[in-house]
């Protein structure tokens, strides 16, 4: 007992003190800005994007986008640039489309929506039962590191649960394969009302690499409606942490 207590006091406080105005590692690929008066129309960046994140108007969705950074190196103008800009969660799907006037400031304003009616029920305390519904193990692992020492996403009310019925949401991570689309509407229906949805990572939001695969089945996400979207791929913890925070207010 005294050697953990002594070690604590070595150690002091690992957690990051104000997990809003974090600073993250400049390598990180966040929102990308668009500067189409650059633009060659040259379509290198179109031809590229694995999962057709890119249309001929120039705009990037998020929600498809795998942040493989290809677009950037082979646009010969800069028309477009990654940031490291990481509060990239919204509450609608439209929001997650970056147009070229779009500026952090501006998707940070529009983003997330929420209401007084979810602050009010979950603000306080939040669990979430996670399901994997057919992912590679990305978004898992950094669902994991988000109730680390560093993050340390408990303290602020929010943990992931072992049970759908301990928990007040789900959290989808996977394109959702047809062998775990019957899984992932057990889990939903084992949670208790009221209870939110909240896609993580571009295989959730929109199928990502796996988008035209015969063994994926996304009925479910045409049956309800969800209620937080997180890009990544995978997701970095602090922007599922600060995506969370905004959305309960």
């Amino acid at each position: 007992m005294f050697d953990t207590l002594k070690s604590r006091i070595y150690q002091g406080n690992q957690a990051i003190p104000d997990i809003e105005k974090a600073v993250i590692d400049e390598k990180f690929r966040g929102l990308p800005l668009i500067s189409t008066h650059n633009c060659s129309n040259c379509s290198n960046c179109i031809s590229v994007c694995p999962t057709n994140a890119i249309n001929h108007g120039l705009s990037i969705d998020l929600g498809k986008c795998i942040f493989c950074g290809d677009c950037e190196r082979e646009c010969p103008t800069n028309t477009i640039k990654f940031t490291d800009f990481y509060k990239i969660s919204s509450t609608s799907r439209e929001n997650l489309i970056v147009y070229s006037n779009t500026t952090q400031e501006a998707y940070k304003a529009t983003a997330i929506k929420s209401s007084e009616q979810i602050k009010k029920i979950f603000g306080r305390s939040l669990k979430l039962r996670q399901v994997s519904a057919g992912g590679c193990n990305g978004c898992e692992m950094e669902l994991n590191a988000c109730s680390n020492v560093n993050f340390d996403m408990g303290r602020f009310g929010i943990d992931i649960v072992a049970s759908p019925r301990h928990a007040d949401g789900i959290i989808i991570t996977g394109p959702i394969t047809e062998n775990m689309a019957t899984a992932l509407e057990d889990a939903y229906l084992s949670t208790p009302d009221p209870k939110v949805i909240i896609l993580v990572g571009a295989c959730a939001i929109s199928g990502g690499i796996f988008k035209n695969s015969d063994a994926i089945k996304r009925d479910f996400l045409e049956k309800y409606k969800i209620d937080l979207y997180i890009p990544g791929c995978p997701i970095h913890p602090l922007t599922f942490i600060n995506g969370l925070l905004s959305f309960l207010k």
